[in-house]
């Protein structure tokens, strides 16, 4: 690890320096953080530790984990500033599957799929735009999504 960690527990200089990172900027809002693997090189840690480190910064608000897309950075309400106004607005609509897309839910292309795309916009500007897809549930049939995210600028 770059820095001491001055008595402190490992865990915490960890969180410390991805907080560092999240707040300056070299790190972007809505940008994914390194993947544990590769964390647990850079600060030759235990994944445990590295595990702890997230979860701080998880419960600082600094950073969103989802299952199968990784741990990304969030956007702190008061860096938004107390003028602007976050709105989200969400559309649904039934979408043919094209060759990404039928591969990862193992259909044909063309084959029936939901999107739900969910835009926030802060102060009027488009700030992320995510869109969600799903295959459309029948009975007996386990649902299982994608999430494909982009921020616009």
């Amino acid at each position: 690890m770059p820095t001491p960690h001055y008595k402190q527990p490992r865990y915490l200089a960890i969180a410390d320096e991805l907080r560092e990172r999240i707040e300056s900027g070299v790190i972007a809002p809505g940008a994914l953080l390194p993947a544990e693997s590769a964390l647990t090189a850079e600060f030759q840690a235990a994944r445990g530790t590295v595990r702890q480190a997230i979860a701080e910064l998880r419960a600082a608000g600094l950073v969103a984990t989802e299952h199968g897309r990784g741990t990304y950075a969030t956007i702190r309400q008061h860096e938004c500033g107390l003028d602007k106004v976050s709105e989200t607005e969400t559309r649904q609509r039934e979408v043919p599957a094209d060759e990404e897309l039928a591969a990862l839910f193992a259909v044909e292309v063309g084959a029936a799929l939901l999107e739900q795309q969910t835009l926030t916009r802060t102060s009027g500007a488009i700030g992320t735009v995510v869109r969600t897809y799903r295959l459309p549930q029948k009975a007996g049939r386990a649902v299982r999504t994608l999430d494909k995210s982009s921020k616009q600028p």
